[in-house]
């Protein structure tokens, strides 16, 4: 058993090696992330529909919500096992929460990423990641598969 043990503290060694390098490669660290988050959630605080949204969830607790995406989207680049959240249990019940959403969330993503990016890889990267992300919510928390017509789907 303890070999086990140690063959996935192996295993996992190299998948966070691996994301390290892919990162280095394409220009990302640790400060690039702190840079995205904070650029990004100022954006979402000033957008019009967004900004509400998060801010009826978050008001009074915005410094550790940057803290706790910070700890995400390390995790979610570097392989580290910073974040140790549930984002879809964090999402259900939010005020204001719709499907539309995600569309404007995505594009002001996108905008964050031309802007402040360090290569067209990284740009690629982050958004591509941020488009499962959204489509993952999305279905986790309004696909409801009751409202599916079988009859109307194309075969």
């Amino acid at each position: 058993m303890n070999t086990d043990i140690q063959g996935r503290a192996v295993h996992l060694a190299g998948i966070r090696e691996k994301a390290g390098a892919e990162m280095e490669r394409i220009g990302i660290d640790a400060a690039f992330i702190d840079r995205l988050v904070d650029t990004f959630y100022g954006r979402i605080q000033a957008h019009p529909r967004l900004g509400p949204v998060f801010d009826g969830r978050l008001a009074g607790r915005w410094p550790d919500h940057m803290e706790k995406m910070k700890r995400f989207w390390s995790s979610v680049a570097f392989k580290n096992g910073a974040y140790g959240g549930k984002p879809v249990q964090a999402h259900l019940g939010v005020e204001g929460m719709a499907p539309d959403l995600f569309p404007e969330w995505l594009a002001l993503f996108s905008e964050t990423l031309a802007d402040i990016a360090p290569s067209d890889e990284a740009k690629a990267w982050f958004k591509a990641t941020a488009e499962r992300i959204a489509k993952s919510l999305t279905l986790s928390l309004f696909y409801n598969p009751a409202l599916e017509d079988p009859a109307k789907k194309k075969v």
